[in-house]
């Protein structure tokens, strides 16, 4: 299958990361974490927006379902589905044809993934990390992008965890040990 035509610009120094929010959210505690979820995929909806608009690349790296998956397609297929947990959210951020998609393993999203390789070709040094869950998938990712030296920009509103005190903390963390800006 031919790979889908990119339109970002070429000399492209910030991506939106989007963690984690295409999902069916039946993993343990997922029912919890659809509320908040959504709340974010709203904003991250206008991000994704003004993204497009300025030919910024956009990459989603999300788990599993449990099972290596192959085809992302099929997968976000499933997420919106009639009857499924993350239908909402595939309804408002949807990946497009010119977004990247990138399965990850574990809650990095760059443990043995392809994640560093795609950013260094596309010669971004800042993120603006998105997703779920803040207290997790996001923090670790942060993590591992800090230490390889990005610059970390995170959307107060387009992180979420199942609570808010957990999405609070998790805020902190990142702009104390991180140095990330946390914007409203």
């Amino acid at each position: 299958m031919p790979q889908p035509r990119r339109t970002h610009s070429p000399d492209a120094h910030t991506a939106l990361l989007i963690v984690d929010m295409i999902s069916e959210f039946t993993f343990p505690g997922g029912e919890a974490l659809v509320g908040p979820a959504v709340r974010a995929a709203k904003h991250i909806a206008e991000l994704k927006r003004r993204a497009h608009r300025r030919r910024t690349p956009i990459i989603y790296v999300n788990d599993t379902a449990g099972e290596w998956e192959s085809d992302q397609r099929d997968f976000v297929r499933r997420c919106a589905q009639q009857g499924a947990r993350g239908r909402k959210i595939v309804e408002l951020i949807a990946p497009t044809e010119t977004d990247y998609f990138i399965f990850k393993l574990r809650h990095s999203g760059f443990f043995h993934t392809p994640l560093n390789s795609l950013l260094s070709k596309l010669r971004v040094q800042r993120l603006l990390l998105t997703g779920i869950s803040a207290h997790q998938c996001v923090m670790f990712t942060a993590i591992d992008a800090h230490m390889r030296g990005y610059e970390l920009r995170v959307p107060r509103n387009g992180v979420a965890s199942p609570t808010p005190g957990q999405t609070r903390r998790a805020l902190t963390l990142l702009a104390e040990a991180l140095d990330a800006d946390i914007l409203d």
